[in-house]
């Protein structure tokens, strides 16, 4: 494409949309390690979970960003693990596992009733009754230390470590930050899924 030539039509849009769901867990990582422990609610602020090891502005860039030298610091987008019930159901199939226990692999938040949550795209907006709400920030990838930490709560299936990766590829739910601080705990939310678009150059 000629970077010159006049733009003649947009991509297609697939207009923004409101759905309900529900919250049927919320957990803290406030212990030694990569656990976290399910709570009655979360105290939200402008930088995460209170009391959680994941909370701060910024974090230490790792793997995820191999534009950055390892241990870079920059703003943290990942304050907050949420995932999804259903796709979490998925993966302990393709494990052979009765259920992934979701404070094994650090998640914050359990979600029913979002179709394809890990598919949310950035921008999307989880609201809380409280009025606390999280913004979307990216897919997670998952990563062998979730993967590890399965395989200790199972004895004898170290090949959970690296087949969680696998099985959870586009099913190990979102990160996000907060927008608006207040109290998380189980109940309905709004997802509210911004208008959204291919960008093909």
């Amino acid at each position: 494409m000629d970077l010159l030539s006049p733009i003649t039509s947009d991509p297609r849009l697939l207009p923004g949309r409101s759905i309900r769901g529900e919250a049927v867990d919320v957990l803290i990582g406030d212990g030694k390690g990569f656990r976290t422990r399910p709570v009655a609610a979360l105290k939200l602020t402008f930088q995460g979970i209170a009391g959680d090891g994941h909370s701060g502005f910024t974090r230490k860039s790792g793997g995820r960003e191999p534009w950055y030298p390892r241990g870079t610091e920059i703003r943290s987008g990942r304050q907050i693990s949420i995932i999804s019930e259903e796709e979490l159901a998925a993966v302990a199939a393709a494990l052979s596992l009765p259920t992934v226990d979701a404070g094994v692999i650090g998640a914050n938040l359990v979600i029913r009733g979002v179709p394809r949550l890990s598919f949310l795209p950035a921008g999307t907006r989880i609201s809380f009754e409280s009025g606390a709400v999280l913004v979307v920030e990216a897919c997670n990838a998952p990563c062998r230390l979730a993967g590890r930490a399965l395989a200790d709560a199972h004895p004898g299936r170290d090949d959970l470590e690296l087949g969680f990766v696998s099985a959870a590829r586009r099913k190990r739910g979102v990160v996000a930050s907060v927008e608006r601080p207040g109290d998380a705990a189980a109940g309905r939310i709004t997802v509210k899924i911004p208008e959204q678009w291919i960008w093909e150059g």
